[in-house]
């Protein structure tokens, strides 16, 4: 069974599912975390309490994963190009990001998301 995940900011509530790898174990046993939003480009990111290494990492993602990115210790949710993007369209990460997740709805909700709100992680089930 897919673990899945419930993300909340201001107005904003949205899933996701994890998918089977070391970081998605590390946060799935970290919750429920607690953060305040960062914004960059259409990606939302915080700081979370989990240090994990470089596992499979990638600079180009899709909108609608989550990732981790390793050197700011940072939750990402990426839902459309990034300030990084070498076209039109691309989600690309300042750095190699694990991607461990996918948002289970329009991840374009987080568009309404603003730097400084809370946002919290927990898990479903």
């Amino acid at each position: 069974m897919a673990r899945r995940i419930i993300i909340r900011t201001g107005s904003i509530t949205a899933e996701a599912e994890l998918i089977e790898n070391a970081t998605a174990n590390a946060i799935w046993e970290a919750l429920p975390i607690d953060g305040e939003v960062n914004i960059w480009g259409d990606e939302v990111y915080f700081f979370i309490p989990v240090s994990v290494a470089s596992e499979n990492g990638r600079e180009v993602v899709d909108a609608g994963d989550i990732a981790y990115w390793p050197p700011g210790r940072a939750f990402c949710m990426f839902f459309g190009p990034t300030p990084a993007r070498r076209n039109g369209s691309e989600s690309r990460a300042a750095s190699a990001v694990n991607v461990f997740g996918k948002l289970t709805g329009d991840p374009k909700v987080f568009s309404a998301a603003r730097g400084g709100q809370k946002i919290s992680v927990g898990r479903i089930g």
